[in-house]
């Protein structure tokens, strides 16, 4: 399994949100490509980016840090938030960005979804935020009666690399992943599956191991800056 870090921008900072309540934030790094480099120095294989500003903004709002995150690193970086049209996706790995994210594109515009996935294969990967079993969008403000798993099933011969699921519910509040209906998920499609929301400790990360093949990577952030999660025994359960 991989372990994702968790870049969250807002205002040009690196901040963690708790439940995604853009008033309820912390400020962790004011310099976003420092702290990537942190990341990697200490071993990280992949970075884990979210505009926040950009997805309630429909459109990139912290292209600055994240083009530095870039231009710093060399580490392949997966980025989400306000990326939601043709070009938008073509700039961004142009700029030499790893993988898209797209989560509001893919309730309301299916069909980018798949000519991206098509166009850039291995490059895209569909983001599903989902709060009670049901997918939220516009920056998790807007909850849809789309269930998880029908969306995620819907995109199996699209082409996408990866589904990124997150549990609102526990995203940043460091109550733990929800392991279940990660399995759940991971189960029913046959796309990779990257777990997210409430990874906050090594028997999280464990217990995400434990859900078999097709959960291969676990996204953390708060647990990672306050230090509830050793990165390196981090990295060492999850390569072991």
């Amino acid at each position: 399994m991989i372990l994702y870090p968790a870049i969250d921008l807002k205002d040009g900072r690196a901040v963690r949100l708790v439940h995604g309540d853009m008033e309820q934030e912390t400020v962790f790094n004011d310099n976003p490509a420092a702290q990537a480099m942190e990341f990697v120095n200490a071993g990280c294989e992949w970075l884990h980016l979210v505009d926040l500003n950009g997805a309630f903004a429909g459109e990139p709002v912290n292209a600055a840090p994240v083009e530095e995150i870039l231009k710093q690193t060399k580490t392949p970086a997966q980025l989400g938030g306000g990326i939601r049209d043709m070009a938008t996706i073509e700039r961004w790995i142009d700029k030499g960005l790893a993988r898209v994210i797209l989560g509001t594109v893919a309730v309301e515009n299916p069909d980018l979804v798949r000519e991206a996935a098509k166009e850039f294969p291995g490059k895209v990967a569909v983001g599903i935020d989902a709060r009670n079993g049901k997918v939220a969008t516009k920056g998790w403000a807007e909850e849809t009666d789309v269930m998880v798993t029908d969306l995620a099933k819907s995109f199996e011969d699209a082409g996408v690399c990866a589904i990124i699921y997150t549990d609102i519910l526990r995203d940043g509040a460091m109550k733990g992943v929800n392991v279940e209906a990660t399995a759940d998920l991971a189960r029913a499609v046959s796309i990779p599956v990257i777990a997210s929301g409430g990874v906050s400790s090594l028997e999280d990360l464990r217990a995400l191991k434990s859900c078999g093949a097709n959960l291969n990577g676990a996204i953390s952030g708060r647990a990672l800056y306050d230090g509830a999660i050793d990165l390196k025994a981090a990295l060492d359960v999850l390569k072991g």
